[in-house]
């Protein structure tokens, strides 16, 4: 099954690129760092396609010449980043929501035209270029079709890059790539998708002082005899990898060989390699795990880490074989603890990706996710193994709580067309792709739950043998592949696998469960009521999601398995896994209990015996009567975290502190914690169970954190400051001198004691007074700890002490009674500044942290601080020669400030001039990211106008403009910067490619001049999705183009009794679907729950009409406000309409007036009334309509209620009370068409949508040829009762327009009219209509 998925995604990968395939590839290149440039030739070993010509990708690249075969060849090359004139192109924008659809159009095509080999490269034959193109075209084009023998070739590309800003980057005499999205082929020609692997051999010439570190293993270096002389490293990557891959670093490195094992190098620039072996040391206990765990030697001949200055990078991490680049920022000496864990774990993943991500790849981009989460819980079994088994825990319990909570939309679906192969690798950037890394692993941990940790392993060790396999190695995995495994190896039952990859990994949300229990004393056992639901939202409520896959699916559908629920008795703890996850969403569990109260009874209070009112505590009676009447000390639900599952279980009070002192699980803990912290009422054993459990050393200090913070929450004057007046005791029992009364010098050789301690000042700080303030002792506490703190004789340094005393003054809020202690706390941030900047600190934290203080209290006390002295304080750290990391926190700062005091107009505009002026692409990100958390923090009531259209021109010129392609993660924060504007979400999931017109591609100049455009069949069709064999219909053949605004459907199901329903049957002729090419330019009328674009398909429709009398009559007209006033259902595709003008009920005796009308062509639906005249024979001949005995099936529609009055004399609208302004919007309509008839772009946009449509046509009428397609059939619940309550019923009278397009004969039958038996007397009865198309008569 491996072999065959591989050779499939072989052919795919052989569309894409025309057949192009590479075998192997030679790069020799060289750097001249002082003129910044680099130049060379690259040798490509080709399998090329029978068209003769092979197309490579390339950017920013000056191609001297191309030989094949070593002789020249032509070539045609052209870059498909240009600048435009974009201000005067999007100069239009007005609104937030234009400029949402214009970014989403640039955002889109420029993705779209990555994925095109933009190098094309003629590999027949040798000839003479002529100065005319077309005749050697035409002649190579059949030498090429003449000699199908070419098979491989071997093409050298001459090239040179110059001040190169893509993809590699010069900063004085280093130099580094990049592995940006599709950006390797800015500094050498490649096919750059992750499906063309091959084996490569590299060379690099470097100036003789200068390291040339890349891929693979180093063979050999050569020094040359030039003056000055010259070196050459030669490498050789021996495995097939990708080009995104292939990386380079030059610099005057230092090495660091490990001291452990050879095949582990370690480089920095000299100024960092004390800090490089401080940080290193631990790297081989990563490595022999990883070695042990997977039972495999490391697949790669060694392993490569450099570390360069962070300006120069992207991000903090850049992947590549056997290599990895990482910003600087994250070395430490022996004395920095704070960034010890983090950056442990940031190498282990970085080595863990090299097993998972590099050697092994995934098959396809749906795959991605499993790689991605293989590479995650690697580095979690690192974590649990070295750092032990509660910060493993706790990591993986706050990542799970962040999934549930952000996992409500399909931009978090993991494996579906939508979410990644459409998405073009964007899914992995930005917040969505954190989210989407932590649900990977998660539910790779829930399948490890399942099967257990050793056949787990087992499962890995198992990938990466065949990736070692000497005959016939497998370096791809599909998630179909792990599925597999899963069974075979796992030993998990199909049904379960059945049900778990679609469900977790093919659709979004996580469950949701609401839990409460009762103790049955009588049955001794627990009661446990359950309510299941899901995070997902319905995607009616996300813009753009209504084309989406059905990704998510109704909440009472649920997941596989069963959760446990562990019951904590006096007699120990039990586990019970009887809660199933699927089925009713309501569930009454009972859990029998194993300890008994029989010998217990005499402790019982007696009657009368309760704690009377005198006792704050009021939780204690309730408490002491439910533990000395139940066994039960807590209930938790999922304790092993099964499921990612977000769980809101209800119990005492008592019970949570129980399971906060006896659980030792940190999970535990920190649920217990949460839970109390937002009580309500918070009694005094709530405090001193919070206090009991900061003060025990051996609890884990992570969790003792959280305990401060919620101690800190429930200080107030109701308990009498209790919670404040235990955090200051804690902080000076440890660190004060008692005889003196003031703090110790530091000592931080107990590193847990050391970050609980270092988090209480900011837990003091977020005490708050009844009034909002913080309280004086607060504020003088802090003062204190700044004023005294001494470092003196510690062995370890105390920047980041500092940094959180300095950060919890930005947390006080000062009142009256504090107001005046402001200035000595302004002094010591003035003097810990002077003192940063005379003896700068690690990483400049101690400025970031003043910086960050001064803006917010300038944001508290704008009364008390001049903004504008903050405003110049803040600005000289903007100055270029200043560390990246502080001038990025005064721009934030700056922005802060502007935003808060003049709006987001007003910020957006100093963003726009930030943006441009930074020169570090890191720094630029993170400017990205801090504006789009600006807009997110604006209030929904702000409308489109508070932004200025300059700012919206400016951000879409940004956009498409060269910062934004050279620095892809900017690029994606502008996009969602647009999109959050327009009320969407910042993901490019759900966005409808039909509205995505690709504007402006003619002025870019994106229309090439192919000289092979007729050797060259076009990259990638549009694809043209068909239906399943089962398909209903045939109007899913269309590719849905728009995303269909479902109809108002009501859940109340006393209103659906009361309403008449009538039944609409319709079956589909032969060509049903047929329609006319000038569609366009008639009138057409929409109905409620869609517009002329809708795609929705309904065979045959119920739809719940309102009742109404028998005189009254129904006038449609054009205003959008009559549009609820119909029940109506047509189908585009189809090319079929049921439209009810109005229906009434007869009562008892009364003749049943009725009206209908079917037209032939679905995107033409017209109103018309009833006439009161008896003229239904007429109208049945004018129409067509015959009697039909046949019956098809039912389908339920939405509905909505008519609403409104109505003029009984109108006829199909004529008297519309709103003729005037359909007559204004009329004008307006001409007018817009007339300036969209001279617009070269509309014209393009409206020629390829109606070839687009041509060929929908033409597929569905093929597939309609080959077979029919019936409707599915709902049986309708009408009991024998009703049945036999039957009344007569009467012909339907219908009308066929005449200037409709319509030769389908429809066939009408008769309508029965039957009340409800079980239903009373008033309630309304149902009308059935039955209708037939009769197929299209051929002429």
């Amino acid at each position: 099954m491996a072999k065959a998925r591989k050779s499939k995604n072989a052919d795919d990968s052989k569309q894409e690129n025309s057949g192009a395939v590479v075998r192997h590839q030679k790069l020799c290149l060289s750097v001249d760092s002082d003129t910044r440039r680099i130049f060379g030739y690259t040798e490509l070993e080709i399998v090329v396609p029978d068209i003769g010509i092979a197309g490579l990708h390339a950017e920013n690249l000056g191609i001297a010449r191309v030989l094949v075969d070593g002789e020249p060849a032509e070539f045609e090359y052209y870059p498909h980043h240009q600048n435009a004139d974009s201000e005067r192109r999007w100069s239009s924008v007005t609104s937030s929501s234009s400029a949402a659809d214009i970014a989403s159009s640039l955002y889109l095509s420029a993705l779209e035209k990555e994925l095109i080999p933009n190098l094309l490269i003629n590999c027949c034959k040798a000839f003479k270029v002529e100065n005319e193109m077309q005749e050697p075209l035409v002649e190579n084009g059949s030498h090429s079709l003449a000699e199908p023998n070419q098979n491989v070739k071997v093409i050298r590309i001459d090239y040179w890059v110059e001040k190169p800003d893509a993809g590699i980057h010069f900063d004085g005499n280093v130099l580094h790539t990049d592995n940006q999205i599709r950006r390797a082929r800015c500094w050498f020609p490649c096919i750059d998708e992750n499906s063309q692997r091959c084996c490569y051999d590299l060379e690099f010439t470097v100036a003789h002082n200068q390291v040339a570190v890349s891929n693979g293993n180093l063979l050999y270096q050569v020094l040359s005899k030039d003056d000055p002389p010259r070196k050459a490293y030669v490498y050789r990557v021996d495995i097939p990898v990708s080009a995104s891959w292939i990386s380079l670093a030059v610099a005057p490195f230092e090495v660091l060989p490990d001291l452990q094992n050879a095949l582990l190098s370690h480089m920095c620039l000299p100024a960092n390699i004390a800090k490089l072996q401080n940080t290193v040391g631990f790297f081989y206990t990563a490595f022999s795990y990883y070695e042990e765990y997977l039972g495999a030697k490391f697949p790669f001949g060694s392993y490569k880490q450099v570390f360069i200055s962070p300006e120069m990078t992207v991000s903090s991490l850049s992947l590549g074989a056997s290599m990895c680049t990482f910003s600087s920022q994250i070395l430490y000496d022996g004395k920095v603890i704070d960034k010890t864990i983090d950056t442990r774990i940031k190498l282990a993943h970085a080595l863990a990706r090299q097993w998972f991500g590099v050697y092994i790849t995934p098959a396809s981009p749906d795959d991605e996710w499993l790689l991605d989460g293989l590479a995650v819980f690697l580095t979690d079994s690192y974590i649990k193994k070295h750092l032990g088994n509660n910060e493993a825990r706790y990591r993986r319990f706050k990542a799970n709580c962040a999934v549930c909570k952000a996992d409500d939309s399909g931009a978090t679906t993991l494996s579906s067309s939508a979410s990644c192969k459409d998405l073009y690798g964007t899914q992995s950037i930005g917040f969505y792709g954190k989210i989407r890394s932590w649900k990977s692993v998660a539910i790779l941990q829930m399948l490890e739950k399942q099967m257990g940790p050793e056949s787990f392993c087992k499962i890995l060790q198992t990938i990466i043998s065949r990736g070692l396999d000497a005959t016939h190695p497998s370096r791809t995995l599909s998630t179909k592949e792990f599925r597999h495994l899963a069974k075979e190896v796992g030993n998990l039952e199909r049904p379960f696998l059945k049900e778990f990859f679609p469900r977790w990994v093919g659709s979004c949300g996580c469950p949701l469960l609401r839990m409460g229990f009762s103790y049955n004393k009588r049955k001794n056992m627990v009661e446990v009521a359950v309510l299941r639901s899901c995070t997902a939202r319905p995607e009616v409520d996300a813009p753009f999601n209504a084309n989406a896959d059905s990704e998510t699916q109704e909440t009472d559908i649920g997941w596989p398995g069963m959760m446990s629920i562990r019951v904590n008795e006096l007699d120990g703890m039990y586990d019970h896994p009887v809660l199933p996850m699927a089925g009713e969403i309501w569930q009454l569990l009972e859990i029998q209990c194993h300890s008994k109260l029989a010998a217990r009874r005499f402790q019982k209070p007696k009657k009368g015996a309760k704690a009377d009112g005198s006792d704050d505590n009021g939780d204690v009676a309730p408490d002491a009567r439910s533990s000395s009447e139940s066994p039960l000390l807590w209930v938790r639900a999922d304790p092993e975290m099964e499921y990612l599952a977000e769980i809101h279980l209800n119990q005492p009070v008592q019970m949570w502190i129980n399971q906060l002192e006896k659980d030792k699980d940190v999970v535990a803990q920190a649920q217990a914690i949460a839970v109390l912290e937002q009580l309500p009422h918070i009694s005094f054993s709530v405090v001193n169970a919070l206090n009991n459990f900061l003060c025990d050393s051996k609890a884990f200090w992570r969790v003792r954190i959280e305990a401060a913070f919620a101690l800190a929450s429930t200080a107030s004057e109701e308990t009498d400051w209790t919670g404040l007046l235990h955090l200051i005791k804690f902080y000076k029992g440890r660190r004060f001198d008692a005889t003196i009364g003031l703090p110790k010098p530091n000592d931080f050789r107990d590193i847990p004691e050391y970050f609980v301690l270092e988090a209480i000042p900011r837990a003091v700080a977020m005490v708050r007074a009844a009034d909002g303030k913080s309280p004086r002792e607060a504020v003088e506490f802090v003062l204190q700890l700044l004023k005294y703190n001494d470092n003196n004789g510690n062995i370890y340094s105390d920047v980041f002490w500092l940094a959180a005393l300095i950060e919890s003054i930005g947390e006080l809020k000062f009142g009256q009674q504090s107001i005046l202690l402001l200035s000595s706390l302004l002094k010591r941030i003035d003097r810990l500044l002077q003192f940063d900047r005379l003896m700068p600190s690690y990483n400049g934290i101690l400025t970031i942290s003043c910086i960050r203080t001064l803006s917010q209290m300038a944001l508290k006390l704008s009364e008390f601080i001049p903004l504008d002295r903050v405003v110049d304080l803040i600005k000289p750290f903007r100055d270029l020669k200043t560390m990246w990391q502080i001038r990025v926190e005064a721009s934030r700062a700056l922005l802060d400030l502007e935003f808060q005091y003049r709006g987001l107009d007003a910020a957006l505009s100093l963003f726009i001039k930030y943006l441009e002026e930074e020169p570090s692409p890191r720094g630029q990100v993170k400017l990205g990211v801090h504006a789009m958390r600006l807009c997110q923090m604006r209030g929904s009531s702000d409308s489109d106008d508070d932004i200025n259209s300059s700012n919206l021109v400016a951000l879409v010129h940004l956009l498409e403009g060269r910062v934004a392609f050279n620095n892809v993660c900017l690029r994606h924060s502008l996009f969602c910067i647009l999109q959050i504007f327009a009320g969407r979400l910042p993901t490019l999931h759900g966005v409808p490619r039909d509205k995505t017109l690709h504007v402006g591609d003619g002025e870019t100049g994106n229309e090439q001049r192919n000289i092979f455009g007729a050797l060259v069949t076009e990259t990638k069709p549009p694809p043209l999705e068909l239906p399943p064999e089962d398909a209903p219909n045939l109007s899913s053949l269309a590719v849905p183009e728009t995303a269909k605004e479902p109809d108002t459907v009501s859940s109340c199901h006393e209103q659906q009794q009361r309403k008449p329903l009538v039944k609409i049957k319709v079956k589909r002729s032969i060509a049903s679907s047929r329609g006319e090419e000038g569609a366009d330019n008639q009138t057409v009328e929409k109905s409620q729950g869609g517009g002329i674009n809708d795609h929705g398909a309904s065979s045959s429709v119920s739809v719940d009409a309102p009742q109404r009398n028998i005189t009254e009559t129904v006038s449609m007209s054009n205003n959008q406000n009559n549009l609820e006033e119909v029940n109506s259902c047509h189908d585009l595709g189809s090319r079929v309409t049921a439209s009810i003008g109005s229906v009434k009920v007869a009562g008892e005796g009364e003749d049943l007036g009725k009206e209908f009308q079917c037209t032939a062509d679905s995107s033409k639906v017209t109103y018309i009334s009833q006439l009161q005249e008896p003229s239904s024979q007429g109208l049945l001949e004018d129409s067509s309509l015959c009697l039909a005995p046949e019956t098809v099936a039912y389908s339920n529609f939405p509905t909505t209620s008519a609403v409104g009055n109505h003029d009984n004399n109108s006829v199909a609208g004529a008297e519309s009370p709103h003729r005037g302004k359909d007559k204004e919007k009329k004008k307006k309509k001409d007018k817009e068409k007339k300036r969209k008839r001279d617009d070269p772009e509309y014209l393009e946009r409206k020629r390829l949508k109606k070839e687009k449509k041509r060929r929908e046509k033409e597929m569905a009428k093929l597939l309609n040829d080959e077979k029919k397609t019936s409707a599915i059939e709902f049986p309708s619940k009408i009991s024998g009762e009703d049945k036999a309550k039957e009344p007569e019923v009467q012909p339907v009278t219908a009308q066929k327009k005449t200037n409709e397009v319509g030769n389908s004969n429809a066939v009408l039958t008769k309508v029965d009219s039957r009340p409800e038996g079980s239903e009373p007397a008033s309630a309304a009865t149902k009308i059935r209509i039955k209708i037939k198309n009769r197929p299209l008569s051929k002429s």
